[in-house]
């Protein structure tokens, strides 16, 4: 079967006429170079011509999907137990540490929708200009005096040991989406929250902005921010 030349072969013949027409008439050059070229292309086509049109299809078919050539996109933000399993375990530093160390303690048996808003609420607080400025700072605020803290798992007496395991994954995964910009849609910049079995007195300050699941949320003005 006749060899199936290619572009690269063509252009080199080209190459090798123009330079051996180098002592000729340009109109003897291109006289040879056509002959030539003409050949070239005559035996393309007849090679092309007899391949089969199944190999052919098989030859010019883009690569078929592989693991290593598909890239998959993070799926779209969705507050739901499918969208977490759908998310590779997270890891991180300290900010991401204390962002999960706080919603396992505070949120964990909460939704899905549930965990994301308390997220909403530490990040607000970091950028509030109000409070502390990293994660761990606004988390840890006031621990070391018994119930004077900020969130109430720091500085209750009861040990902070992770034991569920599969809770910490989950809010892992949560904590690793919102420190990468997860958008802040759930509670309007609410800076506070607080479970339906109590009733702290500044909430009666502070406008409500969301209720989801057993908390409800307010957002704290600047005028009261130093109170």
């Amino acid at each position: 079967m006749p060899k199936v030349l290619g572009f690269g072969r063509i252009l080199r013949a080209f190459v090798v006429v123009t330079t051996l027409a180098g002592g000729v008439g340009a109109a003897q050059a291109d006289e040879v170079l056509t002959d030539r070229l003409s050949a070239l292309l005559g035996q393309e086509r007849q090679a092309l011509e007899i391949v089969p049109s199944a190999r052919m299809a098989a030859l010019t078919a883009p690569p078929p999907a592989t693991l290593r050539n598909v890239q998959t996109a993070p799926a779209e933000l969705a507050y739901n137990q499918e969208y977490l399993a759908s998310l590779p375990a997270a890891s991180g530093g300290s900010e991401w540490e204390c962002l999960a160390e706080a919603l396992y303690f505070e949120a964990r048996g909460e939704s899905v929708r549930g965990m994301f808003a308390v997220s909403e609420v530490i990040l607000n607080r970091v950028n509030s200009g109000a409070y502390p400025n990293t994660v761990c700072d606004v988390v840890h605020q006031g621990t070391g005096r018994r119930f004077a803290c900020q969130f109430t798992y720091t500085c209750d007496g009861i040990s902070d040991a992770i034991n569920e395991r599969g809770a910490w994954l989950v809010v892992g995964k949560v904590a690793r989406v919102m420190l990468d910009g997860g958008p802040f849609d759930l509670t309007n910049g609410a800076t506070h929250y607080h479970t339906r079995a109590v009733q702290p007195s500044w909430a009666r300050r502070f406008p409500q902005t969301a209720a989801i699941g057993s908390h409800l949320f307010y957002r704290q003005s600047t005028q009261t921010a130093s109170n």
